[in-house]
């Protein structure tokens, strides 16, 4: 049943020769690797404004010149990462770029920054999604986190289903979302021209504005630089990407540049005219939305394509989170589990790694978009300041042919999201601290893991230049036994076909009298086979069993001997019949696998009822 189960649920197994057939085109690459900057557009503009909104209204217009600057930020960054594609077509992106020309602890802020951002990323995503649902229906607005909960179960399904499953799930919402916020853009500005707004819902752009600030400003524009994550997703998964994959990603994330673009003044431009205000209850886009097209069909067309892209956004960090970890776990610094591929060819312990992460996340915030987004957006200006720099070290030491032009992107970039990354710092710390308890501990894990697995390589590393195997003078069994039976007797004959002439049975007893007269049946059932029974008045299996195998064991290693512990065992045949056993079995192996010098031998004596 549960192999049935998992079946209906991802589908049949994919054979490893058709993993060229997973790899995406530029449409379905469009739809599952920028849906989370695409959607950003539902809520960058929104913070915008909810930090002007402490100046009133009349500072709305300062949402203009404040996205102008996001745009060449956009421009900047996409431009850096299309030289990166090209430079390290095999993927990695910040993490690769910075561990390459800024050293491995830079590498290792990068990768730990986008690892945690990408679980933000989902967090946020559907928490957003989530948020633009209640907005239409406000009757759910108390059900944030359980509606949540369903999305991230349903998105980890599809992703395990396989890449091309979840891109062709993708795509179709990604271009509705673009296309229905595309004509809500154009019907507003048409209904402006032809004067079907009143100019009055908004103050004239230069008004003068009571309390206003570089520190504001920088602050509006920090946060409306969240709009820009997600970014760097495609130059983390080229290895997703039909060949020629670099070219195919470039031209993916040049069209991802350009309607982000688009669509991120588009809406800022409406709310500015139309005087939407940021609210708890109602998101900024549902109010353009109705003043477009007031409270009509297409109105809840908007509303639920905009929730169905925020969800599935969170798909973003569902491919690109595995990836990364890919690249990591290859340099030893997470455990080599991310690099296992499942039934359907996607690194299957990264996504469900990553759903877990998320949901703890929605849980803990209680689906709150406001709490994370702060957090989210600063995880990823790190990364991004520390690839553009690698990039400005790479052109300076290479001098490549054009290198000037390059090294200029990569400078004007790096100083942006640097400078973003220390208002976000400086103005919502309160928001932001987690970072710098959590970023270095992650590190310190990271070279943790990586001298656990270089002082394994060295200890099971072969010597090249010893041929010679290591030789044992002989084998000295023991087998634990607590009666006489089919079990035993199964365990003794495999015994003897390995070593007959130094077997050694070992009985502990509760009762001396006990002990004794299994002694007398032992005889007669096994003459040939030496018997030690140990008398244990506390009870316990376990010390008297450890300190007779230490014992042997001493010896058997200054006569070149192995010691080996065979353990019978029986199986039931269902397997709730187990919790119906002692499990005695079980107990002496785990008790026994830690010892340095022994061998452990599990028979197993198979139940036919």
């Amino acid at each position: 049943m549960k192999f049935s189960l998992k079946r209906m649920l991802i589908g049949r197994p994919l054979k490893s020769t058709e993993l060229g057939e997973q790899r995406l085109s530029k449409r379905k690459a469009l739809a599952i690797l920028s849906s989370d900057a695409l959607s950003s557009v539902a809520y960058g503009p929104e913070q915008i404004l909810i930090v002007l909104m402490t100046l009133g209204a009349a500072a709305y217009w300062y949402s203009i010149p404040i996205a102008v600057f996001v745009v060449v930020l956009l421009v900047a960054l996409i431009l850096s990462y299309k030289q990166i594609i090209f430079a390290y077509p095999h993927g990695g992106g910040a993490y690769v770029v910075s561990k390459e020309n800024l050293g491995i602890n830079a590498g290792l802020v990068s990768g730990g920054s986008l690892l945690v951002d990408y679980i933000l990323t989902v967090a946020v995503s559907i928490s957003a999604g989530t948020d633009a649902i209640t907005s239409a229906f406000p009757a759910l607005h108390e059900y944030n986190v359980e509606i949540s909960i369903v999305f991230l179960v349903i998105l980890t399904i599809i992703n395990l289903r396989g890449v091309t499953e979840s891109a062709s799930v993708l795509a179709y919402p990604v271009y509705l979302f673009v296309a229905a916020l595309l004509i809500l853009i154009v019907v507003g500005i048409y209904k402006i021209v032809t004067g079907q707004f009143s100019p009055d819902l908004h103050a004239a752009i230069g008004t003068p504005v009571a309390g206003v600030s570089l520190f504001i400003l920088l602050k509006a524009f920090a946060s409306g630089s969240s709009a820009l994550t997600g970014v760097e997703a495609i130059s983390n998964a080229i290895p997703n990407f039909k060949d020629p994959g670099p070219s195919n990603a470039s031209k993916t994330l040049m069209v991802m540049g350009g309607l982000l673009a688009v669509l991120f003044c588009g809406i800022v431009f409406l709310a500015y005219y139309l005087g939407s205000s940021p609210s708890p209850t109602e998101t900024v886009v549902s109010q353009i939305s109705e003043d477009v097209f007031g409270r009509s069909l297409f109105y809840f067309i908007i509303q639920g394509v905009t929730a169905l892209i925020l969800v599935l956004a969170a798909n973003t960090g569902f491919s690109a989170f595995p990836l990364l970890a890919v690249n990591l776990s290859k340099d030893k610094y997470i455990p080599r589990m991310f690099q296992v591929r499942g039934d359907r060819l996607g690194y299957s312990n990264g996504i469900i790694m990553l759903s877990v992460f998320a949901m703890l996340l929605i849980l803990l915030t209680h689906g709150s978009t406001e709490k994370l987004i702060p957090l989210y957006a600063v995880g990823v200006f790190i990364p991004f300041t520390l690839a553009q720099t690698g990039m400005m070290v790479k052109w300076w030491k290479e001098k490549p042919k054009g290198w000037g032009s390059k090294f200029a992107i990569n400078t004007v970039g790096a100083f942006i999201s640097f400078v973003v990354a220390m208002i976000f710092f400086i103005t919502k710390f309160d928001h932001v601290w987690p970072i710098l308890i959590f970023l270095p501990a992650l590190i310190f894990s990271f070279h943790r893991i990586k001298n656990h697995y270089d002082l394994v390589g060295d200890q099971l590393r072969v010597d090249k230049l010893n041929n010679v195997l290591p030789t044992i003078g002989g084998n000295i069994i023991l087998v634990p036994v607590g009666g006489i039976s089919k079990v035993v007797e199964n365990s003794l004959s495999y015994a003897k076909s390995l070593s007959p002439e130094h077997l050694i049975a070992v009985y502990i007893g509760f009762d001396k009298e006990t002990m004794h007269e299994f002694e007398e049946k032992w005889e007669n059932r096994f003459p040939d086979v030496k018997l030690l029974a140990l008398y244990s008045p506390y009870r316990s299996l376990i010390s008297p069993l450890s300190k007779v195998i230490d014992k042997i064991e001493n010896k058997a290693r200054q006569e070149n001997r192995q010691v080996s512990v065979i353990i019978p065992q029986f199986i039931p045949k269902k397997g709730w019949h187990n919790i119906l056993h002692n499990q005695s079995s079980l107990l002496i192996r785990t008790s026994l696998l830690y010892s340095k010098n022994v061998v452990l031998i599990t028979v197993p004596y198979h139940l036919k009822k």
